[in-house]
């Protein structure tokens, strides 16, 4: 049986996943997987987030079908990956418009895209009282859309038990920075390897990784912090839905009194990992719009990640024009908790050889985002 030796370079939402799949038990060639990955400043293991994309203000058709096939997705993995409750939770999502017409608009549109699409699941309008039942700890409760089918998820968790998972199935992993020679050759820690596929999935790093091969790639870091905040409660809080209201920050439930707020989208901080007194102003003002009384000290953590970004803002995938023996994967922005699981998918298929799909309605071809140096 043929022995294929795979490397998996960056072991965030991409790389785990990819990592998962390709450990799988399978009745074709085996495979050897290697995931190399430093853990510095991963977007996915700073998050905590929101899969709910069907009613993204974001018009790129592109983006909403991989996003939408992300959000399908995401039960099956965590399913197989048997994943806990506190890594996922189908807990429903509100989403709020500022305006009346508006917000009827956004319901229309929902109950449209319901009828053609069962991961929604159910679409109701809330008025302001029925949000405030749904999240008692809202203060000043705004109307919205309920979308039963939308979900809340850690990204730390997710990665983390997607790993263990993988490890369980002989996935290697090595801590520290992978980098490319000029002949495409992994080295690491001055030891030198050779794969016979690799998958990039660097994030806001990728560019670096890929200039060693000639290679210019157009993506951008940006810097995005988020708060965890502590409210007492009598209640357990593990079923409460997310709300994402428009202009605003994401508000997130969790088990225990906590709520996750966030996150913001900083593009003058580069590869800055450090906490800022003005982010944590700035998100704990946007929660108290809703919730009266915040007071700093309720702030119990931040967290720090660097998003990766294309100058389209579309998410990118495929093998490289240059060494098809390299697929590379990322430009996920700020969308990466549900996009980021199905191109580790979709890659993880494409180097074992069984992906029968074009991947053309997803993403544009890597080439639009590489120059030559």
């Amino acid at each position: 049986m043929f022995l294929k030796h795979i490397a998996i370079i960056g072991g965030g939402i991409i790389g785990a996943t990819a990592a998962f799949y390709l450990t799988r038990p399978t009745e074709t060639d085996s495979v050897e997987v290697t995931l190399f990955d430093d853990g510095e400043g991963q977007a996915t293991k700073a998050a905590s987030g929101i899969i709910s994309p069907w009613l993204s203000k974001r018009r790129n058709k592109r983006w909403y079908a991989l996003a939408k096939r992300g959000a399908e997705l995401i039960p099956e993995l965590v399913h197989g990956a048997q994943l806990g409750s506190e890594v996922y939770e189908q807990t429903g999502t509100i989403v709020t418009r500022k305006s009346s017409e508006d917000l009827k608009a956004l319901y229309t549109e929902a109950k449209e895209k319901a009828a053609t699409t069962p991961a929604m699941g159910e679409v109701q309008l809330f008025s302001a009282t029925q949000v405030g039942e749904k999240l008692p700890f809202l203060t000043t409760p705004p109307a919205g859309v309920f979308v039963s089918g939308g979900a809340k998820i850690d990204g730390a968790q997710f990665v983390n038990q997607l790993l263990d998972n993988a490890q369980a199935h002989h996935l290697k992993i090595v801590h520290g920075r992978a980098k490319f020679n000029s002949s495409g050759l992994i080295t690491c820690d001055s030891q030198q390897v050779s794969f016979d596929r690799t998958i990039v999935a660097t994030g806001a790093w990728m560019k670096a990784t890929l200039a060693p091969l000639g290679l210019n790639l157009a993506v951008r870091p940006q810097k995005g912090q988020l708060i965890d905040i502590s409210v007492h409660t009598k209640e357990s809080w593990d079923t409460l839905p997310v709300m994402m209201p428009e202009g605003s920050s994401d508000i997130i439930p969790f088990a225990g009194g906590k709520l996750v707020i966030g996150a913001t989208h900083e593009d003058d901080q580069q590869f800055d990992l450090t906490p800022t007194k003005t982010a944590r102003d700035e998100l704990l003002a946007n929660a108290g719009a809703f919730i009266s009384n915040l007071a700093k000290e309720q702030v119990v953590d931040m967290r720090v990640g660097t998003r990766a970004y294309t100058p389209d803002f579309g998410p990118f995938f495929g093998q490289l024009p240059t060494n098809p023996a390299i697929s590379v994967g990322g430009g996920l922005g700020s969308s990466g908790l549900t996009t980021g699981p199905i191109i580790g998918y979709l890659l993880a298929k494409s180097v074992l050889g069984e992906l029968d799909q074009d991947l053309s309605c997803y993403t544009k071809p890597v080439s639009d985002y590489l120059a030559n140096l």
